[in-house]
């Protein structure tokens, strides 16, 4: 009887997946200044304090606020401010920008993170297909982030990658 090789498994190669470094959508909250605006247009500061006082903070207990408005209106910058002063104490984390700009940035820093001597000298496969959506400034920050320690790095599954980068031996001189 013939014995079955898996190479891929023999092949050395280290797969990552992105996935495990973006935030989960059930932790992501938003906080959109829109409904706090009168006509949803202009931000009135006494309306808007008293607004403020009365919201239900608890909802974004644990949570990672994006802190945006939706709409085109002018709005100081303190009125974003007082928002995060309420949002801190129960909020994980409190961010001024969209949900998606929100998740871009955390998969970033949460990447540049990413201890690379555990990737050193290695082959390495960025996983190229998922469920979860990944923002493609995970793929270019992870690039930047192991090709000065990684012998090779790949894009999409083992058994089928996209060659991205290899380290070349040094020239003789």
């Amino acid at each position: 009887m013939e014995t079955i090789v898996n190479k891929v498994a023999e092949s050395g190669i280290v797969t990552l997946d992105l996935s495990t470094y973006i935030l989960p959508d059930t932790a992501i909250a938003l906080f959109d200044l829109k409904p706090f605006l009168f006509r949803e247009m202009i931000l009135k500061e006494k309306d808007y304090r008293a607004s403020l006082q009365s919201h239900d903070w608890e909802q974004y207990r644990n949570k990672h606020i994006a802190l945006f408005c939706s709409v085109d209106a002018i709005i100081p910058v303190w009125a974003y401010m007082l928002a995060a002063s309420y949002l801190q104490p129960v909020a994980s984390t409190v961010y001024f920008g969209t949900a998606e700009e929100m998740q871009k940035d955390a998969v970033t820093r949460n990447i540049a993170a990413i201890d690379t001597s555990e990737y050193a000298d290695k082959r390495v496969v960025i996983k190229g297909c998922g469920d979860i959506k990944i923002p493609d400034a995970a793929y270019v920050a992870v690039t930047a982030h192991l090709r000065p320690v990684a012998k090779s790095i790949m894009y999409g599954e083992p058994c089928s990658t996209v060659p991205i980068y290899k380290k070349r031996p040094p020239q003789a001189i």
